[in-house]
């Protein structure tokens, strides 16, 4: 017989211990003085909530298995639901809003969903798009009323709980929990398909690696790390700001909440790093003391937001950590701000990638030549030596095994496990043995240094291919990016493969964009000696300058390359 597991039980495991201990803190408002009013909610009121909540769908008529949409701003009542949607044994469909909407209602039809827990407008706009959605039956409006649509309001959920309860089937860790939409910073965005027990390895992983502590008080502004939080018995602060804009983030607010709160830990995209450092070096603010450890994931950290997080901290031991991962596998590998700044960074600098650090405990990375072209067995690869850039493939307790009904992006991203036989589906779970692990493409290229530490040199699809030879996006980047006026540039390729035309794309610092031919000029002769110092880049010889490179909005610093080649195209006047 298989474990059950339900990463609902997570929570109730940090109920039962602390059960009094604050888990989630919502801003409510100011106070006169301009202070911050918040509302709290302990462990024991989450999962009475959670509970209430999985036991009024079941009620109501929702099946383990079934697919709804959660659509709600970050809140108490966004990680009760998610804890009640999962415990319920109910698959979460989690969507970026910030992803367009082309790209949502795409996902959404893909999804065919039963239902919408979701917020007014949402309700709104599913109502008028019915016919798109003809399976969504359990509709649930949440932080507002229910005008003329049908369903439940979010009380009314919690009130069909005090019914006869339904009988909960068991949830063994290899049911689907989630389907977490990529960003589609690179294609269409794609379904991940999360079971219980990758939700659980995540929880697992992140706690030991980082040593956090039950107790702790996190800041998240990813609005999922507040399941991993209570999973670990962690508080969960809720930012002022909106997720999907994190460059816009009012940094004095979240200086706020980290003194209010004596935040130990905080989480966020490198867009809300460079804000807050740039605001503590302008105004000389210090974070507190009790802040410990910083995360930032969803892209490389530039060296000069780790350097002003790393100034700001008061806190002598510390420091900015980056763990490198992807939708479908995360964690893979993280590195500290120290470690950047005193090892790698000058490397960097010189054109040898970013590194992304040493693996978490339990996670297989290896390197292998590459392929546009499915891998049915790693039997079929060979593994490249150290200092080989190639493509990066992982596996681990946390790799997903799919994509929801895409079968093509499946057999394209994962690679069976040579010791598995020839079925790229893992066979069954025998008693009492960990699941089989595929391996997942994670997209990107890089190697591993002669320390085991594994460098990121950019995604699989931005390469350019020259008459002279591939070049890799980060590598070629860095070399610009020294220039103290540059913000961040972009490497493209124009014209077709493998004979295209290297350009280099400069988005410059705020006030220095060149306002006259003569200073553009002067300029890229500046950005050509740069270039023309490093065998890396000293073929490129094309150089445009643009006012706000593209960037998800997710996490404010993934350029969107694909857009920037038909631009430079245009600009130069060359078909693409």
């Amino acid at each position: 017989m298989t474990e059950s597991l339900n990463i609902a039980d997570r929570l109730t495991a940090s109920a039962a211990r602390w059960p009094n201990q604050i888990a989630v803190v919502q801003p409510a408002g100011r106070d006169a003085a301009g202070q911050y009013r918040y509302r709290t909610r302990t462990f024991a009121q989450l999962e009475v909530e959670a509970t209430s909540i999985a036991n009024g769908l079941l009620t109501w008529g929702v099946q383990p298995g079934q697919r709804l949409v959660l659509m709600v701003r970050p809140s108490f009542e966004f990680i009760a639901l998610t804890f009640g949607l999962m415990r319920a044994g109910i698959v979460v469909v989690l969507i970026d809003p910030g992803m367009g909407r082309s790209n949502i209602f795409r996902c959404l039809e893909e999804i065919n969903p039963d239902g919408f827990v979701a917020i007014p407008i949402v309700q709104a706009i599913r109502t008028i798009k019915r016919r798109r959605f003809p399976n969504a039956q359990f509709n649930v409006t949440v932080g507002g009323r229910k005008w003329f649509w049908n369903g439940k309001t979010y009380s009314g959920l919690l009130a069909e709980s005090r019914k006869p309860i339904a009988d909960r089937r068991d949830t063994v860790f290899q049911n689907p929990a989630a389907i977490i939409f990529t960003s589609g910073s690179t294609g269409p965005p794609k379904g991940v398909v999360y079971e219980h027990g990758m939700f659980n390895a995540q929880v697992d992983l992140l706690r030991d690696f980082y040593n956090i502590q039950p107790g702790e008080v996190d800041l998240p502004g990813f609005p999922l790390f507040g399941l991993f939080n209570a999973a670990m018995g962690v508080a969960t602060v809720i930012p002022d700001m909106n997720p999907t804009k994190p460059a816009h983030v009012d940094p004095a607010r979240i200086v706020a909440h980290l003194r209010d709160w004596n935040v130990t830990q905080a989480f966020g995209s490198p867009a809300i790093w460079n804000r807050v450092g740039r605001h503590c070096e302008a105004t000389g603010v210090k974070l507190p003391s009790t802040l410990c450890r910083v995360l930032s994931a969803g892209a490389p950290v530039p060296v000069p937001v780790i350097e002003r997080m790393r100034r700001a901290f008061s806190n002598p031991d510390a420091d900015i950590h980056t763990p490198y991962g992807a939708t479908e596998s995360l964690p893979v590998a993280s590195i500290s701000g120290r470690e950047v700044l005193e090892q790698t960074a000058p490397l960097t600098r010189q054109g040898a990638g970013t590194c992304v650090g040493r693996t978490f405990p339990g996670i297989e990375v290896q390197i292998i030549e590459i392929t546009n072209q499915p891998i049915r067995s790693m039997a079929d690869v060979d593994e490249l030596p150290r200092g080989k850039i190639g493509e990066i493939v992982v596996r681990g307790p946390s790799t997903t095994r799919e994509y929801f009904q895409r079968p093509d992006a499946t057999a394209m991203a994962k690679i069976k496990a040579s010791e598995f036989g020839e079925a790229l589906s893992p066979p069954p779970l025998l008693p009492s043995s960990p699941p089989p692990l595929l391996w997942h493409r994670m997209g990107d290229v890089g190697y591993i240094d002669d320390q085991g530490r594994l460098w990121f040199c950019g995604r699989k699809a931005h390469i350019v291919e020259t008459e002279l030879g591939r070049m890799f996006t980060i590598p070629c980047e860095a070399i610009f990016n020294n220039h103290p006026r540059v913000f961040r540039s972009a490497l493209v390729g124009v014209g077709s493969k493998p004979r295209q035309r290297p350009v280099i794309i400069v988005e410059p610092e705020v006030g220095q964009f060149p306002k006259t031919g003569t200073e553009r000029d002067r300029f890229r002769v500046e950005l050509l000696e740069l270039s023309k110092a490093n065998p890396l880049t000293a073929s490129i010889d094309t150089i445009l300058f643009h006012p706000s490179l593209p960037v998800d909005i997710r996490h404010n610093v993934k350029i969107f390359r694909e857009k920037l080649g038909p631009w430079a195209s245009r600009e130069l006047g060359i078909a693409n």
